[in-house]
C-alpha cells in the first residue's frame, strides 16, 4: 500500500500566511475520501474519486459495490470509486495501515473539538444566508443549513466548525465557495450526525463522531472521516483536488529522499 509512504501531515508551512486557526492535521486520515469505523453502503449509482476504507470492521461492511480484491489481496477497486478500497481484513500490510489511520482520524477529531476560544453561536444554529470569514466557530446544538451559504477567504485561510449536535442540510441547499476558499482548509467536527439532504452540496472536511447521511443526488467535495457509519445513496464525494501541505506530515527523513 505506497499510498501511506507519502502522507500525513507537515503541520503548518512557516512561508505560509493564513487567517483563521491552526491547521488540524488529519495525517494518514487525509489521503481518504471516505474512512469509517463501522461501513460504508451505497445505493447505486455513487461517484466517489479518492480511496475509501473501513476499520476495525471488516470488508463485509462495506456494501452496494461489488468489490473486487487486486492480486496481491491488501486492496480493492470497485466501478463507483475512482481510487482503492481497503479494509481490516486485508492482507498485511492493510490492517496495520489502517489502525494508524483510524487512529489518525480520531486524533483530528479530538484536537478539532478542544480548539479554545471559538465564536459563540453564531444564527443560533441556522446557517442560512450567512457568510462566514476564516475562524473558529461554536454550535451547542444542532446545525441547519436551511438555505445556502458561503465561505469567504483565501486559499491559505482556514475553519474550523464545531458542532455539539447534528449538522443537518437542507435539500437542493448549497456551500459555496469564494475569494479563493478550499475545502480542504475547512472542518465540520460533528459531535452527533451529519444529514445532507437529497441534491444538496456540502464542502470541507467532515470529522463525524457518529453516522454520515448522504441522501440522493447529494455531493461533498471533501473527506467523510466518520467513527460510525457512512451512507450513500446516489451520491457524489469527490475528495479536495490540491492537497493541503500543511496536513502532509512526512512519516520519516527517508520517505523525502
Amino acid at each position: 500500500m505506497t499510498k501511506f509512504v507519502l502522507i500525513a501531515a507537515l503541520g503548518a508551512i512557516a512561508s505560509v500566511s493564513a487567517a483563521g486557526p491552526a491547521a488540524v492535521i488529519l495525517g494518514t486520515a487525509g489521503t481518504f475520501a471516505i474512512l469509517s469505523k463501522s461501513g460504508i453502503d451505497t445505493v447505486p449509482t455513487s461517484v466517489i474519486t479518492g480511496d475509501i476504507g473501513v476499520s476495525p470492521i471488516a470488508a463485509a461492511a462495506i456494501t452496494g459495490f461489488n468489490l473486487k480484491l487486486d492480486s496481491t489481496n491488501t486492496s480493492a477497486t470497485a466501478t463507483q470509486v475512482t481510487g482503492s478500497v481497503y479494509a481490516s481484513d486485508y492482507k498485511s500490510p492493510t490492517p496495520a495501515e489502517l489502525t494508524v489511520t483510524i487512529g489518525d482520524m480520531e486524533t483530528a477529531y479530538t484536537d478539532a473539538a478542544t480548539r479554545p476560544t471559538p465564536i459563540l453561536d453564531l444564527g443560533e444554529g441556522d446557517l442560512g444566508g450567512l457568510t462566514f470569514v476564516p475562524g473558529l466557530y461554536k454550535f451547542g446544538s444542532d446545525v441547519t443549513v436551511p438555505t445556502d451559504c458561503t465561505i469567504n477567504g483565501s486559499s491559505t485561510d482556514t475553519w474550523i466548525f464545531q458542532v455539539t449536535g447534528n449538522l443537518i442540510m437542507a435539500a437542493n441547499m448549497r456551500i459555496t465557495l469564494i475569494g479563493g476558499a478550499k475545502a480542504s482548509n475547512i472542518v465540520w467536527q460533528v459531535a452527533g450526525y451529519v444529514e445532507v439532504l437529497a441534491g444538496a452540496h456540502m464542502e470541507g472536511i467532515l470529522l463525524v463522531k457518529t453516522a454520515a447521511h448522504f441522501r440522493t443526488g447529494s455531493s461533498l467535495n471533501g473527506r467523510i472521516l466518520a467513527q460510525t457509519a457512512v451512507t450513500l445513496q446516489s451520491s457524489t464525494v469527490t475528495q479536495p483536488t490540491q492537497t493541503d501541505l500543511r496536513r502532509i506530515l512526512a512519516q520519516t527523513a527517508d520517505i523525502l529522499v
